[in-house]
């Protein structure tokens, strides 16, 4: 399992609407960026109460792209 599949699992176990997530991968040398899109009334369960949930997956993110030696940064967009 990549770290797209990964995202794309964890988060669409939050939202009401799984159908519409979006993630674009953005590949670099050393770095990807994974840019989620969720709907509007959505974004609140993906970030949480201060932060909490997104910097839980932020932290499984991080620890299983330990594995290929890359770093992966996860954006959400508005």
């Amino acid at each position: 399992m990549d770290e797209k599949d990964l995202v794309e699992f964890l988060v669409k176990s939050l939202v009401d609407n799984p159908d519409s997530i979006e993630i674009n991968v953005i590949g670099g040398e050393k770095s990807t960026i994974l840019e989620l899109k969720v709907m509007e009334e959505d974004i609140g369960k993906v970030i949480g109460k201060h932060g909490r949930i997104a910097k839980a997956i932020r932290t499984i993110l991080s620890a299983a792209a330990t594995k290929s030696g890359k770093r992966v940064v996860l954006e959400i967009l508005d």
